[in-house]
């Protein structure tokens, strides 16, 4: 019942009883399955032979588009040469020669890379990195975290912890102490803002309130998304991380950048930091660093913290983290591959030209009347949607399913969609994730 053109074994509903699927509905799905056979460029294609224009990016991790062959190819020669090595005391050249690649783009003076398996690995390793460099300076009073309001960042305790969608958090009560949360950086004043808005500046001021509150020598970082994504595009208002900045620096606390939605070239820059000049003393990334071709994800550290750590561990181990597969050989070939294809096809500034298209399409939906705001900046967009009266979520889960109905996948949170296409639309198919957005939200009655 669910195979076309011999894509999957799958013959009846019961073979999709085993698998728990993460963040769904899981019994819902079952009843009416939606299964993607093959992904190509910017086109799902699912069980019943039909197209799906991808217009999130996967989860804004597939900027170049999907199966690329230059990475297929590439995972497969060192698949063939070499599949796995210990990480542990032991290297193997691909992550000294990705790091490389990396710190060729990073923000000046992050020069450092350690490679892990997630967005969410990358937060918690950079809560640890954190707390290993104050520990290394003999700072052990540090043990407070500054995170935010509708802050996403990961499902793992430490991330979970710093998170601030409160669904997210709801079935484990369990989280990490000694977390204080500003507030996040949406107002009224700021709807349907196209970029930074305009006001708001003075939210960074919550950051010195904890700090006043607690000792600012008690916080450990300070954690951040340049834009928080995953809640639905809240873009900061001009002058707010610089902000934060000047307030970490003054009371000797990190600044970490949760980039790994708006790392390589979401935002026109390859990083949001870029965007905004302002560069932070840790940096995650994960998703679009293998064009989510190999799970992978990374932090990225200032030299000086990186030397704090080393140099106190001697010639001993000066970091006890790390995991099996960090840096895996496959992994590592898909991140350069990846990084050569954004150079030979110059996507970066295919990104910037696409800026402007996609942000005047998608502005260009708030005369509907169920839309009730639209943020946007670089390559992606939230757009909210006014909820069914029944409750939060609602309203934004049927849109998403009648949309791929229809054609489309896009992310939803709550009733927020985000779209982020990949760098590879044109601008015809921008007219054609505009043109189903309208047809479908100006069907909803409110």
């Amino acid at each position: 019942m669910l195979n076309t053109e011999g894509q999957t074994h799958l013959s009846s509903p019961n073979d999709l009883d085993n698998f728990w699927m993460p963040f769904s509905a899981n019994k819902a799905f079952k009843k009416d399955p939606q299964l993607i056979v093959k992904s190509e460029g910017i086109w799902h294609y699912n069980h019943k032979g039909e197209t799906i224009l991808d217009g999130s990016s996967g989860l804004f991790c597939c900027p170049l588009g999907h199966t690329r062959k230059e990475i297929i190819d590439a995972v497969h020669q060192q698949m063939s040469t070499n599949d796995y090595v210990p990480p542990f005391q032991i290297g193997q050249p691909l992550s000294f020669e990705f790091a490389n690649v990396l710190s060729r783009i990073l923000p000046e003076h992050i020069n450092h890379t350690f490679f892990v398996n997630s967005g969410s690995e990358s937060v918690d390793t950079a809560i640890k990195i954190a707390s290993a460099y104050h520990w290394s300076q003999g700072d052990h009073q540090r043990t407070r975290w500054v995170s935010r309001s509708r802050a996403y960042h990961g499902v793992n305790i430490g991330g979970l912890s710093l998170s601030g969608m409160a669904r997210n958090r709801m079935q484990f009560p369990t989280t990490m102490p000694n977390v204080s949360h500003m507030r996040h950086t949406w107002t009224e004043e700021c709807r349907f803002q196209p970029g930074q808005p305009s006001k708001g500046k003075d939210l960074a001021d919550d950051l010195e309130i904890i700090a006043e509150t607690y000792g600012g020598h008690t916080i450990a970082a300070c954690f951040v998304e340049p834009i928080a994504g995953s809640t639905g595009v809240l873009v900061p208002p001009v002058g707010y991380l610089e902000k934060l900045r000047q307030i970490c620096d003054h009371h000797g606390i990190l600044l970490v950048f949760d980039e790994v939605i708006t790392g390589f070239g979401r935002t026109g820059q390859p990083f949001a930091s870029q965007s905004f000049n302002v560069t932070p003393d840790i940096l995650t990334m994960a998703k679009a660093l293998t064009n989510a071709a190999i799970p992978m994800g990374a932090v990225a550290v200032k030299d000086h913290i990186y030397d704090t750590i080393t140099q106190k561990a001697g010639n001993g181990i000066d970091l006890f983290h790390g995991y099996t597969y960090s840096a895996h050989p496959a992994a590592c070939a898909a991140g350069i591959a990846t990084q050569q294809v954004f150079q030979k096809e110059n996507l970066l500034k295919k990104a910037q030209d696409l800026i402007p298209i996609f942000s005047k399409a998608m502005h260009a939906l708030e005369d509907i009347p169920a839309v009730s705001d639209i943020r946007s900046y670089g390559l992606v967009a939230g757009i909210d949607v006014i909820p069914d009266p029944r409750g939060a979520g609602i309203r934004g889960g049927a849109l998403q399913a009648e949309l791929f109905k229809k054609g489309l996948h896009v992310k939803f949170t709550a009733d927020a969609a985000i779209v982020a296409p990949a760098f590879v639309y044109g601008e015809e198919d921008i007219d054609r994730l505009a043109g189903l957005l309208r047809e479908t939200l100006s069907t909803v009655k409110v």
